[in-house]
């Protein structure tokens, strides 16, 4: 396929299949697309499915809001079997009977993994110690000590204990493992535990009751309904305010200009960020205020031609 001859700019929805890696994902939708700029907000693991948004042309560029986004998982931990890679996939490495444990066992030790947490990732991950991925170390049976992260889970809720499976739902920040949280829930018990199955629910606004699978989305692109499926890339922005501006400051924010200081946007606290609209409707950029010299500066410029929130 020699790809369109138009530029896609926008976010697709896909649900991740089961197996698959998630640049396995990108690199399916960019040879369908044929273009260059495509990528993935937020990794998943094989034995996950579910929220997967791919990203293309200048919605690239906002990538970060969504994978620093607020995400919801549903997952099956398996109590009684502790495993080198914390899924259903490892080796086993220990464990204990869990059939002594109940419903309301599994659901006080739930206490200890809510709000700001300290979480130390799987050595199967692809974080980087000393440049080298921790999955490739763990592959040579090199295991290092990994520091805890600062995480933060909004809300852990106990769906079902059909022993010895442990179903949970989990509302997370960025840079949650529920690998680790499978082990750590597991340990805490002392029975031990791996993740069994994954499915990510809710990436920011996107949501798995919307997605369409990769093959879907491949003749999607085949056949020229892809615009259907495409959210554009403001559409992750639904939490910044939006303002619009006149021709003016237009041409200031697209030359990279600071607004005037007279400029009256309200404030309601440093750093803060607004996603700025044209008269005519076009996203044109995100702009942050600078508490020092008390202006908003252009943060990202585009290029684009819909409207907000525009799929």
């Amino acid at each position: 396929m020699d790809g369109l001859k138009v530029d896609v700019e926008g976010i697709l929805n896909i649900d991740k299949p089961f197996g698959v890696t998630s640049m396995d994902v990108v690199r399916r939708l960019k040879r369908a697309s044929g273009q260059k700029r495509v990528g993935h907000a937020g990794t998943l693991d094989p034995v996950a499915t579910g929220v997967i948004p791919i990203c293309f042309g200048q919605a690239t560029r906002l990538m970060e809001y969504l994978v620093d986004g607020t995400k919801d998982y549903r997952t099956v931990i398996e109590l009684g079997a502790d495993t080198d890679t914390f899924d259903a996939f490892g080796r086993v490495t220990g464990g204990n009977d869990p059939s002594h444990v109940t419903f309301n066992d599994i659901d006080r030790s739930l206490e200890c993994f809510k709000g700001v947490i300290h979480q130390v990732p799987p050595m199967y991950s692809a974080l980087k110690i000393g440049g080298k991925r921790l999955y490739a170390l763990a592959r040579a049976g090199i295991e290092v000590e990994r520091e805890p992260r600062r995480v933060e889970v909004f809300s852990i809720k106990l769906l079902d204990w059909s022993p010895p499976l442990a179903t949970l739902e989990v509302s997370c920040g960025r840079g949650f493992y529920v690998r680790s949280l499978a082990h750590d829930i597991g340990q805490s018990l002392g029975c031990g535990g791996h993740l069994k199955s994954l499915i990510r629910l809710r990436t920011g606004p996107l949501q798995v009751s919307d997605t369409i699978s990769p093959s879907e989305a491949e003749r999607r692109f085949a056949d020229g309904t892809w615009r259907e499926a495409l959210h554009a890339p403001d559409f992750v922005l639904y939490d910044l305010r939006a303002i619009i501006i006149g021709r003016r400051l237009e041409d200031m924010i697209a030359h990279g200009q600071p607004l005037p200081k007279s400029l009256r946007i309200p404030v309601s606290q440093p750093s803060e960020r607004c996603r700025v609209y044209t008269t005519d409707g076009r996203f044109l950029a995100i702009i942050a205020f600078d508490a020092l010299t008390g202006q908003w500066r252009p943060d990202k410029v585009f290029s684009l031609t819909y409207s907000e929130s525009g799929s």
